[in-house]
This record gives C-alpha cells, sequence and structure tokens, in this order.
C-alpha cells in the first residue's frame, strides 16, 4: 500500500517545518506568494527568464531548508522574500563575473547586420526626400543647413564664407531644423500648406 504525498515529510523535517515538503503545503505556498517573488526578482533583474529561475530557485532553497523554519522569528512571507533576496544576490553576482550569454539568434542578427549593406533604392529615396524638404527652407536657412549639417562644417568656417555672425549661422540652422520636424513629409514644396 502506497502512501500518499502529501503525509510524507523528508527525513530532516521536524516540529518547525513550513510544510514545503508537503505537496499540499507547497501548493499554498506558491498560489500565495509566487507572483509576489516573480514580481520581486523581475524588477531586480529586469529579465522574466532570469526572475522565474530565481523563484525556482527561492523554492528550491525554501523545501530543501524546510525544517528551519520558525514561524516565531517571521511569517512564511518574511522568510522566503529572505531567501530569494540570497538568490536575487547570488544571480547578480553571476551575471556580473560571466559575459552575457549569446544564442545562435543573436548570433545570425549580427552576421547578417554586419554584411548588409544600405538598398540602392532606399538611399535615392533618402536622397529625394531630404532634396524635397530642404526646397522648402529660405536660400539662407537651406544653405546654413547644408553647410553644417550635411556637410559637417563648424558654424564659424561657414560664418566666415557667408560674412555674417556665428549666431546668424546658428539662428538659421535653429530655425530650418525646427521647421523641417514640423513639415509634413509628402506635401508638395509649393509654399501651401496642409492641415
Amino acid at each position: 500500500m502506497s502512501v500518499p504525498i502529501q503525509q510524507l515529510h523528508s527525513p530532516i523535517c521536524g516540529p518547525r517545518c513550513a510544510r514545503l515538503c508537503t505537496e499540499a503545503g507547497l501548493a499554498t505556498v506558491l498560489a500565495a506568494e509566487q507572483g509576489l517573488l516573480h514580481w520581486r526578482a523581475f524588477q531586480r533583474l529586469g529579465d522574466a527568464g532570469l526572475a522565474e529561475h530565481a523563484v525556482q530557485e527561492t523554492l528550491l532553497r525554501a523545501w530543501r531548508a524546510c525544517a528551519t523554519y520558525d514561524p516565531m522569528l517571521g511569517s512564511m512571507r518574511t522568510w522566503l522574500s529572505s531567501i530569494e533576496r540570497n538568490v536575487l544576490i547570488d544571480i547578480v553576482r553571476m551575471r556580473a563575473v560571466r559575459p552575457p550569454e549569446t544564442g545562435w539568434d543573436d548570433l545570425a542578427d549580427g552576421a547578417e547586420s554586419r554584411w548588409a549593406r544600405p538598398d540602392f533604392a532606399d538611399a535615392v529615396a533618402d536622397g529625394l526626400l531630404v532634396d524635397e524638404l530642404l526646397a522648402r527652407l529660405p536660400d539662407p536657412q537651406r544653405h546654413a543647413v547644408v553647410q553644417v549639417i550635411l556637410r559637417d562644417r563648424p558654424y564659424r568656417d561657414v560664418a566666415e564664407d557667408l560674412g555674417v555672425p556665428v549666431g546668424t549661422v546658428k539662428t538659421r540652422v535653429h530655425y530650418a531644423l525646427q521647421s523641417l520636424r514640423r513639415a509634413p513629409v509628402h506635401a508638395p514644396a509649393t509654399g501651401t500648406r496642409h492641415r
């Protein structure tokens, strides 16, 4: 005749047993504490998979130390929280020492991006869009943006070429970029505004 699991205790359990060694006791703890344990672990680790690992490790350590639980020192939640805190410290230390794990998907993504070249059609479309947007600007602003932003020239050099103060070039670039941010992308360059 077999004995139900609920009546079995591990040989180390005694009068101060947390009852995690029974199926009913473990189910009760899981129902009451698993959500909070997972939430705390996720807040600390920022990774759902590691948080689940931390909860499992916490429950495993609690199960192994079932006989050491003393209800006079604190509630089951407090006891599990202190075990989880130690588990989280161990995981954080482990992550600090070991480099992050890389899966095959990560390697494939890195290889594709390293060898991928920009599509010629995308480059042409981007160039046409930039030309269209620049055509909407007044000549002084357009010239300042082309020189400072697109050709990456210093404000001082552009100001000397134009014979204006550096602040004037900065102002032109500022207002040009501001109007480009507000401009609809596919509006006609005729100067009419669509609302």
